[in-house]
């Protein structure tokens, strides 16, 4: 279910649909996710989970107060209102978090993603995944203990 989950926040709109039909409509196989950085793409992360049966926005999480809150009010019309946070670490002391997704500047990407995964998360991370090789190798080795999935998207590479 990660794998159709992480799908759909790299699609586009229209190839998100397809994913509907494979939604669980179990409330166990429900995963907690938490969008860190939603002024730009992160937008995008939202528009993926809000409103899928199989996912629940639990946490807005971006340095902006208005443009966080302004984000969680809209994510409110398609399902209970997450909560807002300005820092990623009181996010990722959350348990119930099983899906962290990272638009944040880009500076921020490859820390935020260690982070993320240390606390136990798996990740969906904008790209650049790094500024420098040592730091995707850190990703990918923190990936590799702590068994998470941190996954990039590139979908500009395909798109017509």
């Amino acid at each position: 279910m990660l794998a159709a989950a992480a799908a759909a926040a790299a699609t586009t709109p229209s190839l998100t649909r397809a994913a509907d039909d494979k939604q669980s409509d179990s409330p166990n196989e429900k995963l907690g996710v938490a969008c860190v950085g939603v002024k730009g793409r992160g937008g995008s992360h939202i528009g993926a989970f809000a409103g899928r049966k199989d996912a629940d926005i639990l946490y807005v999480c971006d340095a902006d107060s208005s443009v966080g809150n302004s984000r969680a009010e809209g994510i409110a019309k398609k399902q209970r209102k997450p909560k807002f946070e300005e820092d990623i670490r009181k996010v990722l002391e959350d348990d119930s978090v099983d899906i962290v997704t990272i638009a944040t500047p880009n500076h921020w990407h490859a820390l935020g993603a260690i982070w993320a995964i240390q606390a136990g998360k798996d990740v969906y991370l904008e790209k650049p995944v790094s500024h420098n090789v040592s730091e995707g190798r850190r990703i990918v080795e923190a990936a590799r203990k702590y068994g998470k999935i941190c996954q990039t998207g590139t979908q500009s590479r395909s798109n017509p």
